[in-house]
């Protein structure tokens, strides 16, 4: 085991992969010479060579299409966009083409394809550098969508996805690529070198797509979120004082509905919690999904908190921001209101 932020996880499984497999190649922009904007791809084409770790133009529509185009020549591409905000001009590709191509051609042509992308808010970026699109790509049958909370889960995630033969979309979510964050930005900075879950194996292993994780147990309400609001999460309710249960989605699609169904029957009560946009966002299907499932065991209606109906702000980005404070608020509620 070793001490890994999820940069040096994420570089790991690819490594790894690599090593292991002659056929996976790495592209994006400024992954090969630079490594990488956020430095998850330092190091790999001075060991595999130029010709498999790709410095790409500054064009996502053609680093997609490439990437679809090697999957279907027998290779196992990693295309990276460099922040998903970025993703959209490769997005017809993903849904036109990607999505399509195993049930166009009745399984007999596939794309293993896997494209990585930072996503989210808490860095300051503004309104082009901190979106969360994955409810756009749950959308879409045919792509698997990913978002790891943790080093350990990146890692072993990333590495099952890769070796998937159908294609995935993998959310970094950015603002914990170097420590988790509980939504407080004026508190220190906290490495993965403390959590649990930044002791990562060195060598291959695999994190099961489609499986959740409950991170905190707890008996009183059930809290349904995933990437950075993991921790936000966690903080929010440990200031509450309540006994939550913590669910860590991570495979939004396929999802584990059975492991949110049985937390929800078991606490009565339910927080839904995501960064994006909430009108529309990925939380709704969760919503809908346990109001099904749930419905005569549920004290309280179920909840939602995300991001604000409105293009990611820069000055009010803390007020846009699920923090710990917003979260708390939303639990007490929970908590307080009857069905």
């Amino acid at each position: 085991m070793a001490q890994m932020n999820m940069i040096e996880a994420i570089r790991s499984a690819m490594d790894v992969v690599m090593d292991k497999d002659p056929n996976v190649v790495v592209l994006g922009e400024d992954v090969g010479y630079f490594g990488g904007v956020f430095r998850c791809t330092d190091g790999l084409q001075r060991k595999y060579g130029d010709h498999r770790v790709i410095d790409a133009p500054i064009a996502e529509g053609g680093i997609v299409g490439a990437a679809i185009g090697m999957g279907l020549n027998g290779l196992r591409p990693v295309a990276e966009i460099q922040f998903a905000d970025y993703i959209y001009p490769g997005f017809d590709q993903v849904v036109s083409e990607l999505a399509r191509i195993r049930y166009r051609s009745c399984g007999e042509f596939w794309s293993p394809v896997t494209i990585r992308t930072p996503c989210g808010g808490g860095i300051r970026g503004g309104q082009t550098h901190s979106q969360s699109p994955e409810a756009i790509f749950t959308h879409v049958s045919g792509i698997q969508t990913l978002m790891p909370s943790n080093p350990y889960d990146a890692k072993g995630m990333l590495i099952a996805a890769i070796e998937s033969d159908d294609p995935v979309v993998f959310f970094e979510p950015k603002r914990i690529y170097n420590g988790p964050f509980d939504g407080d930005p004026d508190k220190p900075a906290v490495s993965w070198a403390s959590h649990p879950k930044g002791e990562v194996p060195e060598g291959y292993y695999t994190v099961p797509i489609g499986k959740a994780e409950i991170v905190r147990p707890g008996t009183e309400i059930s809290i349904v979120t995933y990437g950075t609001l993991v921790h936000v999460a966690t903080a929010a309710a440990e200031s509450v004082g309540v006994d939550a249960e913590i669910i860590d989605v991570r495979s939004l699609s396929p999802l584990d509905a059975e492991t949110l169904v049985e937390s929800v029957k078991k606490t009565g009560r339910c927080l839904i919690a995501h960064e994006a946009t909430r009108f529309g966002g990925y939380g709704a299907e969760l919503s809908a999904t346990l109001q099904r499932e749930c419905f005569y065991y549920l004290e309280a209606p179920i909840r939602r908190v995300g991001g604000w109906d409105t293009p990611y702000p820069h000055a009010f980005e803390w007020q846009y921001f699920p923090g710990k404070k917003r979260l708390a608020a939303g639990i007490r509620k929970v908590m307080e209101t009857q069905a």
